[in-house]
């Protein structure tokens, strides 16, 4: 999930590439809540003159939560205002007061986003300041007269996720293409000439996976849920196999878009600095709600056909897919759906320059 921004400078501008910042995903502005609320937590548990500086009621209700405080005289050590935004909607401060942490993690849970709205930093924090954090990407979007070898360029070499779609010299954004949904169109071609002669043949015929499994970015199943999205951002990838023992045979898998169970469910954000990625990915599986589900890591082998590959990425809504040795789970690369398109592309010398008038190069590099 992601939104563009506009620039506020700009509004009235017919121009888009005054009128809008940049695209910003939603897990990374989860991702830089729960690291401020990991700070603001530190400072707290540090009791330091840091933590007297922040004051009790600038860190807040999810600092204090993060930090792991817990009893009645903890929680009433806080200031009235951090009781106040811990029990947000509808619990009086007094009754907050008297809870301990799990109960006030609860309240929190339900009413996060009334929470981060009533707390600093959260509440004075622009878009702007944070519109290229991680899975930040530049606004590029393409007319509806485009040929759809200019969305297949932008999702595959140029690495956006998204394409937004405009009018013909209008700003205003009508539709987006994303990756997803290239796949989920190259898998209905089944059966035509131009799909077949590729799909048909094993990955490795065509290069892939196009990293090598020392390439590979994991996190073992015992390493901190945190530690995992902080590495998912630090190399700008979506997910991780989840690996155990000396072979790093794969167990799972942590999307990005897991992120999101850290604030549904209470019992995990609660807890979201100790928590292991096993435990994460247990909580969330226990779940009745299909929505709750971590989506468990879909496997090809080398010798697999890039026609199967594409169905396993359709038919289960996955944005990668673990290549793994012929008989063992060892992970031995990944294929992205950015890899699967690539496939199928050739990018015409300075096709780009001549189509926006620009280096796209320039504009993912600003």
């Amino acid at each position: 999930m992601s939104a563009p921004v506009r620039n506020p400078d700009a509004v009235t501008s017919l121009d888009w590439r005054e009128r809008y910042l940049g695209i910003i995903d939603y897990s990374a502005i989860i991702l830089w809540v729960l690291e401020s609320a990991e700070l603001t937590a530190d400072a707290l548990s540090a009791n330091t003159g840091t933590a007297a500086a922040l004051g009790a009621g600038a860190v807040g209700a999810l600092g204090a939560l993060a930090a792991g405080m817990t009893g009645p005289a903890a929680v009433a050590g806080l200031t009235v205002a951090a009781v106040g935004a811990a029990v947000v909607g509808g619990v009086a401060a007094d009754q907050g007061a008297g809870k301990d942490a799990r109960s006030a993690a609860d309240d929190l849970g339900k009413d996060f986003y009334k929470v981060i709205l009533q707390e600093e930093p959260f509440k004075s924090t622009t878009v702007r300041s944070i519109v290229k954090s991680y899975r930040w990407a530049p606004f590029i979007p393409v007319a509806t007269n485009s040929s759809m070898l200019s969305v297949l360029l932008l999702l595959s070499k140029y690495r956006l996720r998204n394409v937004p779609v405009i009018e013909p010299g209008k700003p205003d954004i009508k539709n987006y293409i994303t990756q997803s949904a290239v796949i989920g169109g190259l898998e209905g071609c089944r059966g035509r000439d131009w799909f077949d002669c590729i799909s048909t043949r094993p990955i490795s015929d065509l290069g892939l996976p196009f990293m090598s499994s020392d390439e590979v970015i994991s996190i073992e199943s015992d390493d901190l849920v945190l530690e995992a999205f902080r590495r998912m951002r630090d190399n700008q990838v979506g997910g991780l196999p989840v690996v155990e023992g000396p072979r790093k045979e794969i167990v799972g898998n942590v999307s990005i878009r897991d992120i999101r169970h850290l604030l549904l469910k209470p019992e995990l954000f609660s807890n979201f600095r100790q928590l292991t990625v096993k435990n994460f990915m247990n909580t969330v599986a226990s779940t009745d709600q299909e929505f709750g589900r971590v989506t468990p890591p879909i496997t090809c082998k080398v010798d697999s056909t890039l026609a199967s590959v594409i169905q396993s990425l359709a038919t289960k809504l996955v944005h990668r897919i673990y290549v793994v040795a012929e008989n063992e789970n060892e992970v031995k690369g990944v294929i992205t759906l950015r890899d699967v398109i690539s496939c199928f592309i050739f990018e015409p010398p300075n096709y780009f320059d001549s189509y926006f008038g620009f280096s796209v190069k320039e504009m993912l590099n600003q």
